[in-house]
């Protein structure tokens, strides 16, 4: 065989072993992908180009939703399903797809992937949703705005119901963000149901908004609006990445969970949907999570060799997220319940929270360094009314009664019928009478000092 002829056979040799070895269904892709995602752009944007240039011949459609509108979406859509894919953060909104039986089993290729991250397993057990990257909860801050204003860094959940941090700190609703919900959940489990509501009141005491979406935190923060926000890790990770004057830390108490991906049952284009799968757990698709716009925590050890310096690795750092071994089964339990509690104690009664907290913060101002022991009764009595809960732990656990918060409110004057409405209508005069009544009570003790 002549040289040229030997070469050209070599080359065509090594060019059908190279297709060969591609995944099965790589060469016979669908020309299209629709993803439901809760994503901000960054990610997603960021995620399809990468996604694109790997697979030139599939188009992405990723359909914005958060992460409750999409479960919804994708309920009210299942009998002529148009989704290919479910990507967000909380895993307790793939259990309730999972227990619709809206998924589709899948097997991953990919290997390199522990069966933990923390205390939590990467993958649901049963093969209906795959993490690709772990999330924790945490706070971010302005260094800016916390330099101008003489406020210290909060170490702890605790320290962000101190009194100095009045007015200065930004959250999302739960019933708005799976990311947190999960946030508040994991206080809930890692403080106990009593003592963690009463911690998550007082916090909130000191806020100076709850956000329309989740992303509107760290914009908050970023720009200036507030000085903290409670965000997932990856809100400030990439907002400090991409030059913001910003800084972030996880709480002793909190957990790392894993941001997972699915795929629809009947899904129009399933071979695309594995196809983004197995690029996302890969070595190049986890390496775009290190992007200064997405800066999430991989869940394949080797990719953190490539991370920048001080990056967060919970392979190597045991006491990150161990804190809180969360109950996935739990929080779906009660997942509907937390957000309506939420809401009504919370978001729709702010103010008289604000109101509440700041006359608890000034009377006890005015009794440093004094003894009165009338006016620190009526302080605690007040501390014990904001604190008190409308039901108990055990209650909010029952599936008979989360089954009856069928409708999220997005605003405070959102219609809602039935016993959902009976039940938050009971508990919004309750707190209101219990906000109102601690208020007086803290006054009344101010004027006592």
């Amino acid at each position: 065989m002549k040289r040229k002829d030997f070469l050209r056979a070599v080359s065509g040799a090594l060019a059908a072993l190279a297709v060969s070895a591609l995944p099965a269904f790589a060469a016979d892709l669908e020309g299209k992908l629709v993803i439901v995602t809760s994503y901000p752009p960054d990610t997603t944007v960021t995620v399809k180009k990468a996604f694109e240039a790997a697979h030139p011949g599939v188009e992405v459609e990723m359909l914005k939703k958060k992460t409750t509108a999409g479960i919804k979406f994708l309920q009210e859509t299942a009998t002529n399903n148009k989704a290919d894919m479910f990507w967000a953060s909380a895993p307790d909104a793939f259990e309730v797809l999972k227990g619709d039986g809206l998924l589709a089993k899948y097997d991953v290729k990919v290997q390199g992937i522990p069966e933990k991250v923390g205390a939590f397993p990467i993958n649901d057990p049963d093969g209906y949703y795959k993490g690709f990257a772990a999330s924790g909860y945490g706070i971010m801050w302005n260094t800016r705005y916390l330099k101008a204003k003489k406020l210290p860094v909060p170490k702890t959940w605790a320290e962000l119901a101190d009194p100095v941090y009045f007015g200065h700190v930004g959250m999302s609703a739960p019933s708005r963000s799976g990311t947190t919900h999960l946030t508040v959940e994991t206080i809930l489990q890692g403080m106990g149901w009593e003592k963690g509501w009463a911690l998550m009141k007082a916090m909130s005491g000191n806020f100076k908004t709850v956000t329309e979406r989740s992303f509107g935190v760290p914009d908050g923060v970023n720009s200036g609006q507030f000085g903290l926000g409670i965000v997932i890790d990856f809100f400030g990770l990439s907002s400090q990445a991409s030059g913001f004057p910003v800084d972030f830390l996880y709480p002793p108490i909190t957990t790392l969970v894993p941001a997972n991906i699915a795929i629809v049952k009947n899904a129009p284009h399933p071979k695309a949907a594995a196809a983004f799968i197995e690029f996302l757990l890969s070595p190049e698709g986890q390496a775009v999570l290190l992007d200064p716009k997405i800066r999430r925590l991989p869940v394949n050890p080797a990719t953190y060799a490539k991370a920048p310096a001080g990056f967060p690795n919970p392979f190597k750092d045991p006491s990150l997220g161990s804190a809180v071994k969360f109950d996935l089964d739990l929080s779906k339990s009660r997942y509907n319940v937390v957000n309506s509690l939420f809401d009504v104690m919370v978001t729709y009664r702010l103010d008289d929270l604000q109101n509440a907290v700041k006359a608890i913060h000034d009377a006890k101002a005015k009794a440093q360094g004094k003894s009165n022991a009338d006016a620190d009764k009526l302080i605690a009595e007040a501390e014990a009314l904001v604190a008190k809960m409308p039901i108990t732990e055990a209650e909010a656990g029952k599936k008979e009664f989360n089954a009856i918060f069928k409708k999220k409110r997005k605003k405070a004057d959102t219609k809602v019928t039935g016993r959902q409405a009976e039940v938050e209508q009971q508990w919004d005069e309750e707190v209101k009478a219990n906000y109102a009544k601690a208020k007086e009570l803290a006054e009344k003790a101010a004027s006592m000092l």
